[in-house]
């Protein structure tokens, strides 16, 4: 993992952002499990990736995705997670967190756009009210219907 180009610790990535912005390069952030990836994840970065020039994913660690989504998940380990979205041609960084929310990376990153999905109220969006402070903006992109995670799980389960 830690071969991989794409995948950085906090303080690289901190170090990769300051020549990205020294190029004027728009950030974009957005942060998850990405336990099983498929295609509304697929859709979804891909959305993210055209708000600017460098999408940043913040993925959830094993234990926080533990902690947020119960004791049998995740389905897949960090390292394989990350590992799966750095093949992705749109997805250029990807940094794992232990915290349950990305706050600690945002304030760190300061995106000029923060994604999440739009079943978020942009209200309720962690980071918010940071991003928007010095001018960045949050964006929220629509779910493909009848995709998740849960739903594929559910669906293995079942089978």
């Amino acid at each position: 993992m830690r071969n991989n180009p794409k995948i950085k610790s906090l303080a690289a990535l901190k170090k990769t952002v300051q020549v990205l912005r020294g190029k004027k390069k728009r950030i974009v952030f957005t942060n998850g499990c990405f336990d099983l990836l498929h295609r509304g994840h697929i859709q979804y970065l891909k959305k993210a990736r055209s708000l600017g020039n460098a999408l940043i994913i913040g993925l959830n660690s094993d234990a926080s995705v533990r902690r947020l989504k119960g004791s049998d998940r995740p389905a897949t380990k960090q390292a394989d997670r990350a590992e799966i979205l750095a093949g992705l041609e749109f997805v250029d960084y990807i940094t794992i967190f232990n915290q349950d929310t990305p706050l600690k990376l945002i304030k760190q990153i300061k995106p000029d756009v923060l994604v999440k999905g739009a079943d978020w109220k942009k209200s309720r969006v962690v980071g918010k009210d940071i991003v928007e402070a010095y001018g960045g903006r949050v964006e929220l992109i629509k779910y493909l219907k009848g995709y998740s995670t849960t739903g594929l799980l559910k669906n293995i389960s079942n089978a």
